[in-house]
């Protein structure tokens, strides 16, 4: 591997990562320009961000392998909510540098406690409650949605219930997050950097489209077709709830706008987003590199929205299994505008995300269009089939 570069003037160099997956992959590529060097910790050997990072082997919560990563940077990161919040705690009594913070975490992978701390600083959250039974879902209201408390992501452990009987049978995973169902007119998206001095860098608003059969978010287009006030608005509650938060690093924040014109604020993730990957191409700084900007103590950089986007993922097809077998992306990636990421992962599964493809165009329909075809041409298939 490469030497390590020399500390900033900031004193940071040297960033470690837990968790290895495509977004410290990403981490990894933008670290170089920016005078960083990255270490990953991730269980799986050959993780995707090993092709251009060091990478301890070891679980997330693996407390002599998180000291090893910390022995090998000047601060620690994540790019995963599946990481022990007291292991990172435990980091931090020995003066070790986390970013975002043990706290930051233990709020946010918890969606009960992320949502009771988002309405007590005042922000606007859609009824909910914690349930972990059924009568307890019954009293809330049916039909719902109820999410796991914790390690949903990517359409896991979230579920539109009817019934007591579909009730009965997602709480069985454990305990839940009950929710009103929302009437929205769109889904909408915003990503928020914040450094060490509480300094901000606001991303556009984007619109986001779903999969209804995977339940996992599709397409980001870019910029969302809103009024400036409801724009402003995603700002403030975005600039409200990292501020509340004492946040440091990248966060990807979900709203939805009601038909009625009323934002509500979804969920928080800290760390880089699925929505903010269309920022690799279409802004002046891409989401992966203001992170790493964010948590070393760098000037934050710009965020200007330079070219209108599309930005889809190129997920496993329904019956793909092993190892993966891409229909179509040569002529994607021969296409003008078209950036083509694939994420190095030697396995494929049903819905599992294996790269994105971002389309920037002079006209944002004119991105939308052009990413709407592509879509259908790219499929991604596996050996086992």
């Amino acid at each position: 591997m490469n030497t390590p570069p020399p500390h900033s003037i900031h004193g940071i160099g040297r960033i470690g990562i837990v968790g290895g997956g495509q977004l410290a992959r990403m981490m990894a590529e933008a670290a170089p320009a920016i005078g960083l060097s990255i270490t990953v910790l991730d269980p799986a050997p050959n993780a995707p961000a090993s092709d251009f990072a060091p990478q301890i082997v070891a679980a997330y919560d693996n407390l002599e392998a998180l000291q090893a990563l910390a022995a090998a940077s000047d601060v620690v990161t994540i790019d995963i909510e599946a990481v022990s919040a007291a292991s990172l705690a435990a980091l931090e009594a020995a003066n070790v540098r986390v970013a975002p913070s043990s706290n930051v975490l233990g709020i946010i992978q918890d969606k009960l406690l992320q949502k009771e701390f988002l309405s007590a600083a005042g922000l606007p959250v859609g009824r909910y409650a914690g349930v972990d039974k059924v009568e307890e879902v019954i009293a809330f209201g049916l039909p719902c949605i109820l999410k796991a408390r914790r390690h949903g992501y990517d359409g896991r452990g979230v579920k539109l219930v009817r019934t007591t009987a579909e009730a009965s049978e997602f709480l069985r995973h454990g305990p839940c997050l009950a929710e009103e169902i929302v009437d929205i007119k769109r889904e909408l998206a915003v990503m928020i950097a914040r450094n060490t001095a509480g300094e901000t860098a606001l991303y556009p608003v984007v619109e986001a489209e779903f999969d209804p059969a995977a339940n996992i978010l599709n397409t980001i287009i870019a910029p969302a077709l809103v009024s400036p006030e409801i724009a402003a608005r995603c700002g403030e509650q975005a600039m409200q709830a990292v501020a509340a938060l004492d946040g440091v690093g990248i966060f990807g924040i979900e709203f939805f706008l009601t038909h009625g014109g009323e934002v509500i604020l979804n969920e928080i993730s800290p760390r880089p987003h699925n929505s903010g990957h269309y920022t690799i191409e279409a802004c002046a700084t891409s989401q992966f590199e203001q992170h790493l900007r964010a948590v070393s103590g760098l000037p934050l950089g710009a965020t200007t929205l330079v070219h209108p986007a599309a930005s889809f993922n190129l997920l496993g097809a329904p019956d793909a299994h092993g190892e993966p077998a891409y229909r179509g992306l040569d002529t994607a990636a021969a296409s003008p505008g078209v950036a083509v990421h694939l994420y190095g992962k030697h396995r494929v599964s049903p819905y599992r995300k294996m790269g994105h493809v971002t389309v920037t165009a002079s006209e944002r329909s004119e991105a939308l269009q052009k990413a709407n075809e592509l879509q259908q041409l790219i499929r991604i298939e596996g050996s086992e089939q």
